[in-house]
């Protein structure tokens, strides 16, 4: 059980210089790339809704954009509300809602990016098949799977914290609180924290970027055999989207 010196615990998030006119243009900034987010995964989620062609794909874009609306919404908002308020301080238990979302929304994600790879394979190189295997009841049985997987992960590496008492200085340098910036400013002994983040991490890369290899290997090398320049066309524009984010969101979580 945590002791109430870790629950009442304060840290101070800092990430950014402390010139008043600075934290008004980021604000401007924060606030701008929020509602534009917003506003872009509102529109996927009521065009999807409106096209039937988009029927199977909904399962997955729709469960982006409400990761994408709940993460931002928790870490821009308070982020704005910090750079905003004279008390820079985050609650314990408000860092420890921060991670619990991360470490729930990043596998999410993973999974998800997984999932329309598989769709995309099934879809280019098993056309004839498509609608029996991208079954409504696959496509909801992969949309749970990743709420699952997110949920285990965010467990795994949030409840461990709970054990941790803080020592020094509370000071974060970061946009939010993350496990990495977290954890040097703990006194207590940070090998099972650090494992289990680990393992989590590597049981993530590999459940769920070798399958988009994979699928992505097959739709290449199915794209190639297709004779007409306007075939070949449609099936890189259908993949070429989703290979980039699949590009920036492992990229980004690697580096």
């Amino acid at each position: 059980m945590p002791s109430n010196e870790t629950t009442n615990t304060k840290f101070i998030l800092l990430p950014f210089t402390s010139s008043l006119y600075i934290h008004y243009g980021l604000v401007f900034i924060i606030l701008l790339m929020y509602i534009l987010t917003l506003t872009g995964n509102l529109l996927i989620k009521e065009v999807t809704k409106m096209d039937s062609h988009l029927h199977t794909p909904m399962y997955f874009l729709v469960n982006l954009s409400i990761f994408d609306i709940f993460y931002s919404s928790l870490v821009a908002l308070k982020l704005v509300q910090i750079l905003l308020a004279k008390d820079k301080t985050i609650s314990f238990s408000g860092c420890l809602t921060q991670m619990g979302a991360t470490y729930f929304i990043d596998p999410s994600e993973a999974f998800i990016l997984s999932s329309m790879a598989y769709d995309h394979y099934s879809a280019i190189c098993n056309p004839l098949v498509y609608l029996i295997v991208m079954s409504k009841l696959f496509c909801v049985f992969l949309a749970c799977g990743s709420y699952i997987h997110g949920v285990i992960n965010s467990l795994l590496n949030t409840l461990p914290l709970l054990r941790l008492h803080f020592c020094g200085s509370h000071l974060i340098e970061h946009c939010s609180c993350e496990l990495p910036v977290l954890l040097p400013l703990s006194c207590t002994d940070l090998f099972l924290n650090k494992m289990i983040f680990f393992m989590t991490m590597v049981l993530i890369g590999f459940g769920c970027f070798p399958p988009i290899l994979f699928s992505y290997s097959r739709i290449i090398s199915a794209i190639l055999k297709i004779t007409s320049a306007s075939g070949r066309s449609k099936a890189f524009s259908t993949c070429s989207s989703h290979v980039i984010v699949v590009i920036l969101f492992f990229v980004t979580g690697v580096g």
